[in-house]
C-alpha cells in the first residue's frame, strides 16, 4: 500500500498596496491549492508585511481579482497559514497586537524549515 504524501507550497509575498497585483497573487493560488487539499504558508517579508496589518487589505484591490480582503479571509478559513517576518514588522514599526488573527510572527529559521518540508515555493 503506498503512502500519500500531502504536497506543500509556501508563497512568499513581498509586495503590498504599492504592487495590488503581486500582493493578490499569492493569495489566489494559496486559495486553489487549499482547494485542491494542499498545505499551503504565505510567507510575508519585506513590504508584504502590511498585508498583515488590521484593516490594511481593506484598501487594496486590482481590476481583474476579487477584493484581496476576501481573498486572505477565504485562505485562513481554508486552513492556510500566513507567517509575518519579524524583523520586516519591526522595520516598519508594527507591533503584533496591530495584525490581523491568524496571522503568526516567524523568525527565519521558521520560514527556512517550511520552505524545507515544501513540494514548491513560489515568491511574488
Amino acid at each position: 500500500m503506498a503512502v500519500i504524501k500531502e504536497e506543500k507550497v509556501v508563497y512568499i509575498a513581498t509586495h503590498a498596496g504599492e504592487d495590488p497585483e503581486r500582493a493578490s497573487l499569492p493569495f489566489i493560488l494559496g486559495n486553489a491549492a487549499l482547494a485542491m487539499d494542499m498545505e499551503v504558508v504565505v510567507a510575508l517579508q519585506a513590504n508584504g508585511v502590511y498585508l498583515a496589518k488590521k484593516g490594511y487589505v481593506d484598501t487594496v484591490f486590482t481590476h481583474a481579482h476579487p477584493p484581496l480582503k476576501e481573498l486572505v479571509e477565504s485562505f485562513l478559513e481554508l486552513g492556510g497559514r500566513i507567517l509575518v517576518c519579524a524583523p520586516c514588522i519591526q522595520e516598519r514599526q508594527i507591533s503584533e497586537d496591530e495584525l490581523i488573527d491568524g496571522a503568526q510572527v516567524m523568525a527565519g529559521a521558521t520560514l527556512t524549515s517550511e520552505l524545507m518540508n515544501a513540494s514548491i515555493m513560489l515568491t511574488y
